[in-house]
């Protein structure tokens, strides 16, 4: 198999690891700089140039994307994805996880997902009132799109804080405000999730008085094994954000494991060297397992098909539903397949006819839409009573 790892520098120890993974194994590689490519747009047929001349399509790619040349970067593994090549992680999750804001407000939207309280403002006046709702000074200020500890601040008061949101805001910098766990000063731990499990994880430990962690800034590490809920929190995050190779970054509070950051292009040299696992190894056997089932994009093949789609319903209490089984629901008797049942924080995919349903459990459905709608759940109207009626004036 042929696999291309896209890294504007061939020497760094994540790329170079991930050649000898990829050679191990038995491939042929090449390392390719993103931003040498030309991408050639035309109907039926997307063409990557490299260099300006031919470039023979590989099996899979292996994006390591920098910061600085994201919407380059990511466009080029989105024409990989045209032209059908399988890629380890997709150009819209890259996306999602370089954007702070835009990642933690999907992660929010699902159960058990937990985050530290942050705020995104841009007025002046909306600031302090912002800090407050956070949980007070300290605070954690963000850049949106730093890496590796940079654009990170602690401010101790309000005071701080004020002058430096004020200061990035006045260079056209968007920031976040986060509530800062103070039992977790220092300290984080990086899951590692290739393919839906975690392959090694690490403590790291910020050195002096410096409270940022990370490696680059000279945080010491160590492995570390993981609390059934890490595991689950790490896994969960990385398949929120659509991610197969991800680093996802928690921290310990007195509440439960946090999510902090779910990273798309983790570096490999710190957790190798910490727990002694070959990690790049673990993305090139996932690689192999996956590249015979590229991604399809499941929308456009539910809208070819009018009147069908997926929804996630709800079994409460009283339902109709709760206490049968799969078979004895009569779901697929209405054309309803089960594809995903949800009970607590565990998936059971795909789960068979004798499995039954319990009250709290959340199915993922494929089938008529009208029929699914009649399974959801009703929605309160504004006083709390059955929704009103539609409008008959309203276009469908």
């Amino acid at each position: 198999m042929r696999i291309d790892i896209l890294s504007r520098d061939a020497s760094l120890y994540s790329t170079r690891r991930l050649v000898e993974a990829c050679k191990a194994r038995g491939h042929t590689m090449h390392v390719r700089d993103p931003l040498r490519f030309t991408i050639i747009v035309e109907p039926g047929t997307p063409v990557l140039r490299y260099d300006a001349g031919p470039y023979d399509r590989p099996d899979a790619v292996i994006p390591r994307i920098g910061a600085s040349i994201t919407v380059y970067g990511t466009a080029v593994v989105r024409q990989f994805e045209q032209m059908g090549v399988f890629c380890c992680n997709s150009s819209q999750a890259i996306g999602v996880a370089r954007d702070k804001l835009r990642s933690i407000q999907i992660l929010s939207r699902h159960r058990g997902v937990g985050m530290p309280k942050t705020a995104f403002v841009r007025r002046k006046a909306s600031v302090l009132p912002a800090i407050r709702e956070v949980g007070d000074a300290p605070v954690v200020i963000k850049l949106l799109e730093g890496t590796q500890g940079i654009g990170v601040i602690l401010a101790d008061t309000v005071k701080i804080a004020e002058a430096i949101i004020e200061t990035l805001q006045s260079t056209r910098q968007n920031v976040l405000i986060q509530n800062f766990v103070h039992e977790s000063r220092g300290t984080d731990v990086r899951a590692f999730v290739v393919g839906g499990r975690v392959v090694a994880a690490m403590r790291r430990t910020a050195q002096g008085d410096e409270f940022r962690s990370n490696v680059h800034r000279g945080g010491r590490v160590a492995a570390v094994t993981l609390t059934p809920e890490q595991e689950r929190l790490a896994v969960q995050a990385a398949q929120i954000i659509g991610l197969r190779v991800a680093g996802v970054d928690l921290l310990e509070s007195n509440a439960g494991p946090l999510v902090m950051e779910v990273n798309a292009s983790p570096g490999l040299e710190g957790i190798e060297r910490a727990t002694k696992v070959d990690v790049a190894g673990a993305i090139v056997q996932h690689i192999e397992e996956q590249v015979l089932f590229p991604d399809i994009d499941l929308r456009q093949r539910l809208t070819l098909q009018h009147g069908y789609g997926v929804a996630e319903i709800p079994v409460a209490p009283g339902s109709e539903l709760a206490g049968k089984t799969i078979a004895e629901s009569g779901l697929r008797d209405r054309d309803i397949v089960v594809l995903n049942l949800e009970r607590g924080s565990v998936p059971i995919p795909n789960p068979k006819g004798s499995r039954t349903i319990e009250a709290g459990d959340v199915l993922l459905c494929f089938g008529k839409l009208l029929t699914l709608r009649s399974l959801l759940p009703q929605r309160a109207g504004p006083d709390g009573g059955a929704p009103p009626p539609p409008d008959s004036s309203a276009r469908s």
